[in-house]
């Protein structure tokens, strides 16, 4: 009985480590924005969720959403899509909410379309394009032709445009 128990204890941690290896693989997770497939690095995205009810706050620029309370915590909230150029993202859905300063000390969420999960590196190739905006890290394309790009947190964080949402 316990060689038995034994080899099932043995069986059962290498399925797990298996398991565990495999996961972090998926260092990426994607989501969509508009017409826009993105990636982030899962260390640097904090969390994702459905949007909390958000308040507005007046005589700011349009893709400020407003303040969410996630936990006691207030985020300022940019509609991700509004803020690259194309139609607002309804808050309702499949949208979600991003976080994605606590690393940098900055509570600032964005607002998705939607979240795709968790991808793996060695899914995607490096992708040539045009003209990115400073926070794009990288083009990417994905083994069926899609294009994505890779978000840079660090570098959108630190844009004067991202960071002054009050109307002038």
């Amino acid at each position: 009985m316990a060689r038995s128990s034994l080899r099932e204890f043995q069986e059962r941690l290498a399925r797990r480590l298996a398991e565990a290896a495999g996961a972090e693989r998926r260092g990426l997770l994607g989501f969509q924005c508009g017409s826009d497939n993105w990636l982030i690095e899962l260390a640097e995205a904090g969390e994702i969720l459905p949007p909390p009810p958000l308040s507005a706050v007046p005589l700011t620029r349009p893709w400020f959403r407003g303040l969410a309370n996630v936990r006691g915590s207030l985020y300022g909230v940019v509609d991700f899509a509004a803020f690259n150029g194309q139609p607002p993202i309804s808050a309702g859905g499949r949208a979600r909410l991003l976080l994605i300063g606590a690393r940098h000390g900055i509570h600032s969420a964005l607002l998705v379309s939607s979240s795709s999960g968790l991808r793996s590196h060695e899914d995607f190739e490096p992708a040539p394009g045009g003209d990115a905006p400073p926070w794009v890290a990288r083009r990417l394309r994905d083994m069926q032709g899609r294009a994505w790009l890779q978000l840079d947190p660090a570098r959108l964080l630190a844009q004067p445009a991202f960071l002054d949402a009050g109307l002038e």
